[in-house]
């Protein structure tokens, strides 16, 4: 298991990755072991974003397959690094000598750069993802899962999601017990399904300098089972619904219907994982008119239903 690092790269998108897959080797008993490696340009030291300096164990210039999973990550130092045609080049040649290839963050810019998600569905971090889509077209950029698997190509959307990724990787190799066992002793959720969304709406917070839209978006996340019409909110506003309309598009990106549906599935999903309350009872109250509606509401956005997302936040390990 190599990971890529480069001057600046983010720690925490390595030590998500080398950590977990050192747990799995301390909890698993494994016939065969991940040895897991950092690789970095000349082999030098990584000094991290954060200032830390990691130190490398192999030049990347001199490491030979055949690997298992070539793993590069992101940092505030990938540009630098995919505009780098030596280091792309190695990537490139590397992945050719591995069973599986995958990229954290704004990794995937640089497996992008070495033509590697040519003709794939990738991911990335949100905050860089329409760069990535507009600098390669010929990648399809979906910036709202945590990862994203196409064929042998896995791309994860940052930093923390680098821990998600790993454990998925655990489990294809070694089972779900085992990647239960590391979850629980790194203190995290069991695992995050991989099409669940990068950002959620209790912490996406709109932009400061509209009031009105910061009111309303405030009494939507504490009313999810109220009357949340457009024609509602705008006299709550003391707007048209037309222009309440605008007001959304302009901060928002979306129509007020749109972010309505998405925050009450979003409050929906808080109460799956952290309550045994009946499908209907979480419709009920998160203004869904039945729990059909709220099934298909929630696989739209999931990506799967609400049972199967319940029971991967709440699932535990067997004795």
């Amino acid at each position: 298991m190599v990971v890529v690092g480069y001057d600046t790269a983010e720690l925490l998108d390595i030590a998500c990755v080398t950590t977990t897959l050192s747990m799995a080797n301390h909890l698993g008993s494994l016939a065969r072991p991940y040895d897991v490696v950092l690789a970095a340009p000349g082999g030098g030291p990584i000094v991290c974003g954060s200032r830390l300096t990691l130190n490398s164990e192999q030049s990347i210039e001199r490491l030979v397959g055949p690997l298992d999973t070539l793993i590069v990550s992101g940092g505030v130092g990938f540009e630098a690094a995919a505009a780098d045609p030596r280091l792309v080049g190695h990537v490139r040649r590397l992945a050719g000598e591995s069973r599986r290839v995958a990229s954290v963050c704004t990794g995937a810019t640089i497996l992008a750069a070495a033509g590697l998600l040519d003709g794939r569905r990738a991911t990335t971090h949100w905050r860089f993802a329409s760069r990535l889509a507009a600098r390669h077209p010929e990648v399809t950029v979906d910036a709202s899962p945590i990862y994203i698997r196409d064929g042998d190509v896995y791309t994860a959307a940052g930093i923390t999601s680098a821990l998600d990724l790993t454990l998925a990787f655990i489990e294809e190799d070694h089972g779900a017990e085992l990647a239960r066992q590391v979850a629980r002793d790194l203190v995290t959720y069991l695992q995050r399904p991989g099409n669940q969304a990068q950002v959620s709406l209790f912490t996406a917070v709109p932009p400061p300098h509209d009031e009105s839209v910061r009111r309303l978006v405030d009494h939507i996340a504490g009313h999810p089972d109220g009357d949340l019409s457009t024609t509602a909110l705008a006299a709550l506003a003391g707007v048209t619904p037309r222009h309440l309309t605008r007001l959304f598009m302009e901060h928002l990106g979306q129509t007020p219907g749109r972010f309505v549906r998405r925050t009450r599935t979003e409050a929906a999903a808080h109460l799956l994982a952290s309550t045994t309350l009946p499908l209907g009872s979480v419709a009920t109250r998160c203004g869904f008119g039945s729990a059909e509606t709220l099934r298909q509401a929630f696989t739209s956005h999931y990506g799967i239903p609400p049972s199967r997302y319940r029971h991967a936040h709440t699932a535990r390990p067997s004795h």
